[in-house]
């Protein structure tokens, strides 16, 4: 047997890594499941994408290597996203990086900033990839745990000296997942304050950037007075045009940082399918007909999966972002034993906090991205499910609140 590598060892479990093959078992089962695990919505992509898809699909040229330059056409197209939402200007050739979904470039931009000795600050619970990029650039992550009490927010200033002078990189998410909370913009300007002060490199993962609800219009970190020296931020196509299987996404840094990613995928890959970054670019280019749609849908799952949740006797906060709840779990029931039973014993699906760190425990995550119908179904089946285990472990339902 091949001897394996320190860095696989030091992977922790994927947190979705098993649930595919159990849904596929119960549904052949005969099971009436109810997936509100991943992020992935039952909604159609834009129409324009598909039609610039098929258009694409019809050019010989389309179907060659794209290498890191890729469609031009995308790239102009996320600068001129980036500059109507957020009025933020980047060159589209030296500022933009297209990327196979945003998740390999969070996971590939370790590679280019870490080195054995250096620091990665992590947040827990959170997206698999940072932690994963971190391991894999053999750096050390240093954890740092969202707690509700600090409305899930990282602050820099708060972590040992030793650890902040060997911080290289720090991973922030906001709007975040999987807790669903915001970051005020002074917030914000404090973390740039310290990554300028340092030379400590942000990553800003923004793939919720257009998922604002009652009012709130979540920003871009460039928005924040000098970002723009420090930061690398990523967004994807995958949430706000429900095309998450397509794999397309972007960074956007000045020339030196982005530069530095590019050169690290044009080891790695060669680019995504030209034909879907024509797609991508009739996606943004509809931005305006097809978003505002779109996240009212989600605002309907929102208030839809909050009511049906709490009426089977969860406490419940309605997040102003993202597509997910964030909801604890009484004393004494772990939420992978929870998610686990209810997956097994009514076929629901959700997603363990533990699934997304130690500091997700005591926590589970409902995506609504199932139709409220749906959704009410589920969370009935979960009420009887917290009632029987919360029995079990002699837990008052109502204790969740505790937690909240």
């Amino acid at each position: 047997m091949p001897r394996f590598s320190a860095r696989l060892g030091a992977l922790p479990p994927y947190p979705l890594a098993h649930i595919p093959a159990r849904k596929r078992a119960l549904l052949a089962a005969g099971v009436d499941v109810i997936d509100l695990g991943a992020g992935d919505a039952d909604l159609a992509p834009p129409p324009a994408a598909l039609e610039a898809m098929q258009r694409a699909l019809e050019e010989p040229a389309m179907h060659r290597y794209g290498f890191g330059l890729g469609h031009v056409p995308f790239r102009e197209a996320i600068s001129a996203y980036m500059h109507e939402r957020f009025g933020v200007t980047c060159d589209p050739l030296t500022e933009v990086v297209p990327l196979l979904g945003s998740k390999e470039g969070l996971a590939h931009v370790a590679s280019a900033f870490l080195q054995p000795g250096d620091v990665a600050v992590v947040p827990d619970p959170a997206y698999a990839a940072y932690i994963g990029g971190t391991l894999l650039a053999d750096a050390t992550p240093h954890i740092v745990r969202l707690e509700a009490a600090q409305d899930f927010l990282v602050e820099l200033e708060a972590l040992p000296a030793d650890v902040l002078a060997r911080t290289r990189v720090v991973y922030l998410n906001y709007p975040n997942n999987p807790t669903g909370a915001i970051a005020p913009r002074e917030y914000l300007a404090r973390v740039v304050q310290v990554c300028r002060a340092r030379d400590i490199l942000l990553v800003f993962d923004n793939a919720y950037a257009e998922y604002g609800f009652d009012g709130y219009v979540p920003p871009s970190i460039f928005e924040i007075e000098g970002a723009r020296e420090v930061a690398i931020e990523f967004h994807s196509l995958s949430k706000t045009f429900n095309m998450t299987g397509w794999r397309c996404g972007w960074a956007v840094a000045r020339p030196e940082l982005a530069g530095a990613l590019a050169k690290v995928k044009s080891f790695v890959d060669t680019g995504t399918f030209l034909p879907i970054q024509a797609a991508g670019a009739a996606a943004l280019q509809t931005r305006a007909s097809f978003v505002p749609g779109n996240i009212a849908t989600f605002r309907t799952r929102r208030d839809a999966a909050v009511e049906a949740f709490a009426a089977a006797g969860f406490a419940v906060t309605a997040p102003q972002s993202t597509m997910y709840l964030w909801i604890p779990l009484p004393p004494g029931v772990a939420s992978a034993t929870f998610a686990d039973t209810l997956r097994e014993e009514t076929g629901v699906i959700v997603m363990p906090g533990v699934g997304f760190g130690a500091g997700g425990e005591g926590y589970f995550r409902v995506s609504f991205i199932q139709s409220p119908e749906r959704t009410a179904e589920a969370a009935r089946r979960a009420g009887h499910v917290l009632t029987a285990m919360s029995a079990a472990a002699d837990t008052p339902v109502n204790a969740s609140v505790l937690a909240s």
